[in-house]
């Protein structure tokens, strides 16, 4: 029986996932807000991408109209979000039902399983650069897409061959990791790092690199990163460490963060859960991390800053 599959949300992360599902021809459903839904029913679902646009009409849903369990909720909201998208999904979840973070950090997972229970969470890393543009429409940024999935346990299990067998052959990668924890870290070094060193400087990896002690500078925020990686026993691989590294020091290089391109819009950041939670884990391993926090205290006094919603 094919998987019935709720996506929370349709923003870009999940907008662009959970869109290729459905073009593939999977059972998708999307769980939005009353504005997003009129956006979507007037518009469709609209993707621009290097891999082809997409215009879809999808099956929506509101949280006071789910009436039965999902077999998987994949969840790709805003970490400052999170609360209230569980509230709004709670009634999909049922003894059954896998839920898919693909969040940022790590901190999501303890929240969702106080709230679910260990066996309904999986870890789940999502690779895309995409954005919500101001048509609505959701805007692909670069060509790599791809999902990372497994028990945090990391068994094969029955339930994650079926996710498997779902997402495969649907428009983009997706790859059953067998240490999922370890890749979900990793994520987590190169998105810290990034953001730290693109929203403390203002600026892509290219516009800092360019200036004097700029490489350096990435290089330390790496190494500091890192190093609250392996106090908390998921030490990055010399492979990994080497790829973030020549990433946040190429010269002329467009990269930037999501943070930042939040930050630029006067958007709220997800400075507490990538940030914050990275430099608390790292000092109660005893790990100095100054320029994560200067970037942490940075961006707070940013989102503290914001006009209240």
């Amino acid at each position: 029986m094919a998987m019935r599959i709720l996506i929370v949300g349709a923003g870009a992360v999940g907008g662009y996932f959970g869109g290729r599902l459905a073009q593939a021809g999977r059972d998708v459903t999307f769980l939005v807000r009353p504005s997003r839904a009129k956006q979507l029913s007037r518009d469709g679902l609209r993707i621009i991408s290097p891999h082809g646009d997409a215009v879809l009409t999808p099956k929506l849903v509101s949280a006071d109209k789910i009436d039965t369990p999902y077999d998987l909720v994949f969840l790709s909201v805003k970490a400052y979000a999170l609360e209230a998208a569980m509230n709004d999904f709670a009634a999909a979840v049922g003894p059954e039902t896998m839920i898919f973070p693909a969040l940022n950090g790590v901190r999501h997972i303890d929240l969702l399983t106080k709230r679910f229970g260990e066996h309904a969470v999986i870890g789940g890393v999502c690779f895309v650069a995409a954005e919500i543009d101001d048509q609505g429409r959701i805007v692909q940024l670069a060509d790599f897409q791809y999902l990372l999935y497994g028990e945090r346990n990391g068994e094969t299990t029955p339930r994650l061959k079926t996710l498997d067998a779902t997402l495969q052959g649907a428009g983009f990668d997706a790859r059953l990791s067998p240490d999922i924890m370890q890749a979900m870290w990793d994520k987590w070094v190169q998105l810290a790092s990034l953001g730290a060193v693109t929203c403390l400087m203002r600026g892509t990896i290219g516009e800092i690199v360019a200036a004097p002690g700029g490489a350096e500078l990435s290089i330390d925020v790496v190494n500091e990163s890192a190093a609250v990686a392996a106090a908390c026993g998921h030490k990055p691989s010399e492979k990994v460490l080497s790829r973030h590294t020549t990433a946040m020091t190429a010269p002329g290089s467009s990269l930037t963060s999501s943070m930042y391109r939040d930050l630029r819009k006067g958007a709220p950041v997800e400075a507490d859960h990538i940030l914050g939670d990275f430099v608390e884990r790292g000092s109660a391993h005893g790990v100095s991390t100054p320029l994560l926090k200067a970037a942490f205290v940075n961006l707070r006094v940013y989102q503290d800053g914001l006009p209240k919603r």
